[in-house]
């Protein structure tokens, strides 16, 4: 018999890299994650992999040493900083005698525990649902079938089916729901829009200050925290403009590399109103030595929902860390690309209303602008033709984030940028 083991507190992280230099930070960001899930972490196996065994991902050398460790770390949780299969997860399982977890469920664990909102849980109970379909057969070997013949079946195809069944339902009511989710959304954009609001939305690397800056824009007081994905459900505020501006700031929830394919379907319903704003804040946490990679994965994910089509802005945030001073940076052609400041201190976020103004400005002067409906042709107008105003052209996704200017990638010409 195989009954999946209960879980405690106390975690044993297995980071498995292919290069050192992914090693450290993706092992640094396991640490951060476990740490958001309210787990004590008593030890670290880690290495290099080449090949992936089919079984049990580690190998058996590998998973004789996990082994080891746990029983001597008196463990009860093992987790493993790559995505496993089904027959992995069990087989480890079975071996080492403890939970054993792979960093998608890890991340879908942490978004249960922080969902506060009614929408927020059903999009983490439908993301977990659809991750837990995959992980329904064999999970518990005590429920197949043992024999074969007239009144020698045993209950286990009977049960299994059960669980799909009733899974497939939930599923489909939570699936429901959130289309009514949406079409809310899609009333509230209209408003807006009839409002003449104009919509910004704060989008960027988990724990990059994305609430600490929706804070100081909007005085809305929001829950922050320096701990990753603090904030799940999007809030909506009215922000205050130099040039009186009717504006609707949102803040989103915080991209990770390796964001489950689960949750991104899950809470496609609120990353809309990402696609559809009229200008994106992309969040960088200037003191993260990570913060090239973590431009080019929310640039990623941003592509994966459609909102790679919208202008961004990017903030260069946590200054005071490193001692620089607020600025804002155009191109050549005075195009705002930039504004470095610091959301914890103030420092900089009045550069950063102004810019708002100033680009909204531009994007009015400029022809080639394009509206949200002519963004998307599911979004409709209203009846009297007023839409949103878009911007100026997307920032390349291959960009690096420097200080003092916007520098294309490997492989591109580097492109100057002016400050003032």
């Amino acid at each position: 018999m195989f009954e999946r083991p209960d879980t405690g507190s106390r975690a044993l992280l297995v980071a498995l890299g292919t290069s050192e230099r992914d090693y450290d930070e993706s092992l640094a960001e396991l640490r951060e994650l476990a740490a958001s899930a309210c787990l004590e972490v008593a030890g670290v196996v880690g290495g290099g992999r080449n090949r992936i065994d089919p079984s049990t991902y580690a190998g058996s050398g590998k998973v004789a040493e996990i082994a080891a460790l746990r029983s001597e770390l008196d463990v009860s949780i093992v987790i493993f900083n790559n995505e496993l299969s089904p027959v992995q997860e069990r087989n480890l399982e079975r071996t080492l005698c403890c939970r054993v977890v792979d960093r998608t469920t890890l991340i879908l664990d942490i978004f249960a525990q922080r969902a506060r909102s009614h929408e927020g849980k059903l999009q983490v109970e439908l993301a977990q649902l659809d991750h837990l379909a995959t992980r329904l057969v064999r999970g518990w070997t005590h429920l197949e079938r043992q024999k074969g013949g007239i009144g020698l079946r045993g209950p286990g195809e009977t049960q299994l089916e059960t669980d799909r069944r009733l899974l497939g339902k939930r599923v489909k009511v939570l699936k429901e729901k959130l289309q009514k989710v949406e079409r809310q959304r899609a009333t509230q954009r209209r408003s807006r829009a009839r409002g003449a609001a104009l919509s910004v939305s704060l989008v960027g690397y988990t724990n990059a200050g994305k609430s600490t800056l929706f804070n100081a824009l909007t005085h809305a007081g929001t829950y922050a925290a320096d701990q990753l994905f603090a904030t799940l459900d999007t809030t909506s505020r009215r922000m205050f403009s130099p040039a009186g501006r009717n504006i609707v700031l949102s803040d989103t929830v915080g991209f990770i590399r390796d964001l489950p394919h689960e949750l991104v379907a899950a809470f496609r319903a609120t990353l809309t109103e990402t696609a559809q704003a009229d200008v994106l804040l992309h969040v960088v946490d200037f003191a993260s030595n990570d913060r090239e990679r973590q431009v080019r994965e929310v640039n990623r994910v941003l592509a994966e929902i459609g909102a790679d089509t919208v202008p961004q802005i990017l903030v260069c945030n946590k200054i005071d860390q490193v001692s620089i001073d607020p600025k804002v940076v155009h191109d050549d052609l005075g195009g705002l690309t930039s504004v470095s400041l610091s959301a914890l201190t103030g420092a900089g976020v009045d550069l950063l209303r102004v810019a708002l103004d100033d680009f909204f400005d531009r994007a009015e002067r400029d022809p080639a602008f394009e509206s949200d409906e002519e963004r998307d042709p599911a979004f409709g107008s209203d009846e009297e033709g007023d839409v949103s105003m878009s911007g100026l052209p997307l920032p390349p996704a291959s960009a690096i984030v420097d200080a003092e200017t916007w520098t294309i990638g490997p492989g591109g010409a580097a492109t100057g940028a002016r400050s003032r």
